[in-house]
């Protein structure tokens, strides 16, 4: 019996995820924490202290917490999939010279994916839309 709970809940994800463009949301939402987080970060490496001052730790507070909004948008909001879209591709792009590369990459690629996954992404049709072909009258 304790299965047929996990099964239950594991068929509504299931229905829940392919109703809106998810993995384009995940990729967004997995984009903003690299992107905040490098700029205010002191990462050591043993004895050896890496401080990444910059000025722009504004632009990158801005970029995170955007892309993470726009993942969130289009798992909760998938009507406005392309404007989150391509909102996310840009903000990426923009991430590059404003937030130490992107994140270091790590923000700027999933973002970049995401974003084009967003605007590639279509819904399921609910209905079929089969109609006898109309013929020709010949």
């Amino acid at each position: 019996m304790h299965d047929l709970g996990f099964a239950s809940a594991r068929r509504r994800f299931r229905r829940w995820r392919c109703t809106r463009p998810f993995w384009a949301g995940a990729l967004t939402l997995l984009a903003g924490p690299p992107i905040l987080y490098f700029p205010y970060a002191h990462i050591s490496f043993g004895g050896l202290i890496l401080v990444v001052p910059t000025t722009a730790g504004t632009g990158s507070l801005l970029i995170g917490v955007l892309l993470v909004v726009m993942g969130a948008i289009m798992w909760y909001q998938p009507h406005m999939r392309i404007s989150a879209g391509i909102t996310t591709y840009v903000l990426s792009l923009i991430s590059f010279p404003v937030a130490n590369l992107g994140g270091f990459f790590l923000g700027l690629l999933p973002g970049l994916i995401g974003g084009s996954l967003a605007c590639s992404w279509s819904p399921l049709k609910t209905s079929p839309t089969d109609k006898p072909a109309a013929s020709d009258g010949g």
